[in-house]
């Protein structure tokens, strides 16, 4: 049975995302997020003052984890220097390659979830800007923090003033520890994996990886608690505004296609209403329209049929549509009597 389409109504198709443009789009956030924690240094000193604060806020709610995990990071190598590598390597590598697995494999959930990402980042690099912060292991050595990253530096490809690689220490901000993107990312790569890894192996690995990345910037010193709560809570903001940020980009998307796209032309297969209007409405079939129901079907003996289909044994009329028969006498038949006068 044909169906009935609504003039003037196309269904327009996703439009389907490409790696040529989504790397370029993930490569323009991560330079932001590190130009971002460049430029956010602020003054050193009202740096150490949000840190010593954190650590009053944790003290008068009974909040101590950083020292007990920093002894013991220093005190065992075989889980010092591990740790060391976690903190430095990870989040370069488990990130990329879950939106890597979701793009090839979840297509239909990527742009929400790397819309999510993306923005949480910001968020937090606003978080850098407002609240330069510094770590434990940067405080005075009376504070009774080790700077693990620096005592086990001779194991990996770091230098012993940061996490970054061996003498390019002075190119990133040391004092961006509020919030703890470490931690907001590994709850990213957390819930994809419980959302879309589907096997018993994912979902342990979707609870522990943002559970050990919260212990591992604790016992290096790279972060207090509240930081990884303040990471955890910047995610949380993220997820909420994402649908709000997918919406807006396909407006401004709609608005400047809508600028851009070409005055569309009538073709084959669509009718266009209007007193008079011929349009082609099939290949060797025409439609005159000289009422809104010109693109309706032609209803014969109780069978309904599309424009210049045919019931069989069905006489063919000689008339186009909307005609009449003329009353001259050439047009009758043989034997037709006289019209009446």
């Amino acid at each position: 049975m044909p169906h009935a389409e609504r003039a003037g109504v196309e269904a327009t198709p996703r439009t389907r995302l490409r790696w040529w443009t989504e790397l370029p789009l993930i490569l323009l956030v991560y330079a932001c997020y590190s130009a971002g924690r460049l430029l956010a240094r602020g003054d050193v000193s009202h740096a150490v003052d949000h840190g010593l604060a954190i650590l009053d806020i944790e003290k008068a709610l009974y909040l101590n984890a950083e020292h007990p995990l920093n002894r013991l990071f220093t005190a065992e190598p075989w889980i010092g220097v591990p740790a060391d590598f976690w903190y430095a390597s990870l989040h370069y590598l488990v990130t990329p390659v879950l939106l890597v697995w979701i793009f090839r494999s979840r297509t239909v959930h990527y742009r929400a979830a790397r819309t999510w990402l993306m923005t949480s980042t910001f968020i937090g690099l606003i978080g850098f800007t407002l609240l330069p912060t510094c770590p434990p292991r940067l405080l005075a050595g009376s504070y009774g923090f080790v700077d693990t990253m620096a005592q086990y530096s001779s194991y990996g490809w770091w230098g012993g003033e940061a996490s970054a690689p061996k003498g390019l220490g002075g190119m990133t901000n040391q004092y961006a520890a509020m919030p703890s993107l470490h931690v907001g990312w590994a709850l990213w790569c957390g819930v994809m994996l419980w959302r879309y890894g589907g096997t018993r192996l994912t979902k342990v690995a979707a609870v522990a990886y943002p559970l050990i990345t919260t212990i591992v910037v604790m016992g290096t010193a790279n972060h207090y608690f509240l930081d990884a709560v303040a990471g955890a809570a910047v995610m949380g903001a993220g997820l909420l505004l994402t649908p709000y940020v997918i919406r807006t980009a396909d407006r401004v998307r709609a608005r400047f296609g809508a600028v851009a796209a070409p005055v569309p032309t009538a073709s084959v297969g669509t009718v266009t209403k209007g007193a008079g209007a011929r349009v082609p409405s099939r290949v060797g079939a025409t439609v005159t329209s000289g009422s809104a129901d010109a693109s309706s079907s032609i209803v014969s003996g109780g069978c309904q049929t599309s424009a210049g289909e045919r019931i069989p044994r069905q006489r063919e009329s000689r008339f186009g549509s909307g005609a009449e028969p003329s009353a001259s006498p050439q047009d009758a038949g043989d034997g037709a009597p006289a019209p009446a006068r």
